[in-house]
């Protein structure tokens, strides 16, 4: 059974990402490529770690109007990553046409509300409400859409899973008992994700800074 963990890969040096990614590749189900990693190195870097196996989630939170979104998107699809990411807050229109210009085999998901984000946080933006109740809102329209998934917090993925019975849940900020949540403000464990319903778990930090990575990703593994 492939690995539900996919390890972020937050950094812009290549040589780290591949080198940190080759430690974990055989504990880990997945890689993710963020923002930092691409605007480093771009298609050359995806194309770089694809060469160790593993599926690429790469998580750059598209957002912009419909057309740029949807020109971006075809821009992408030689990397054919399995899993990219763009922002639910794009609207319906922009998640429509990102869907209909990604490759087959994409599973495209939107960012509902980010981790970092609590109620305060989007009250001050003009976002009435939790976050809980913002992150609902986004992932029923990310259905309407024609998307795949979505990417929640651990704190709202078992009630988008009754929403949403067929989606895929990505949930980030997953945090193994005992660590340090970090700029995360709605953590779970690993094994409270997976058994509130989510398809996929990002780990990073826990992993990737941990003096024995592979160790990390292995203990990780094991309480699932």
């Amino acid at each position: 059974m492939t690995s539900p963990i996919y390890v972020a890969l937050d950094t812009p040096d290549l040589e780290t990402v591949r080198s940190l990614a080759a430690r974990v590749k055989t504990h880990v189900g997945g890689l993710k490529l963020g923002l930092e990693f691409f605007a480093a190195n771009g298609p050359g870097g995806v194309h770089a770690m694809a060469e160790l196996g593993l599926p690429i989630f790469l998580d750059l939170k598209l957002h912009d109007i419909p057309n740029t979104v949807a020109k971006a998107v075809q821009a992408l699809r030689p990397l054919a990553p399995a899993i990219l990411t763009v922002h639910a807050a794009g609207g319906r229109s922009m998640m429509e046409d990102a869907k209909a210009a990604a490759p087959a085999g994409t599973r495209v998901v939107a960012v509902t509300v980010l981790t970092s984000l609590d109620d305060q946080d989007l009250a001050a933006t003009g976002v009435g409400g939790s976050a809980h109740d913002q992150a609902l809102r986004l992932a029923a329209l990310a259905r309407e859409s024609g998307l795949d998934g979505i990417v929640c917090s651990g704190a709202e993925v078992k009630a988008a899973r009754a929403l949403w019975p067929q989606g895929f849940f990505v949930v980030p900020g997953v945090r193994p008992a005992g660590d340090a949540a970090g700029d995360q403000k709605r953590v779970v464990t690993p094994r409270q994700a997976l058994d509130h319903g989510a398809s996929i778990l990002v780990v990073g930090r826990p992993i990737t800074r941990a003096e024995d990575p592979d160790a990390a990703a292995r203990a990780i593994a094991a309480t699932l």
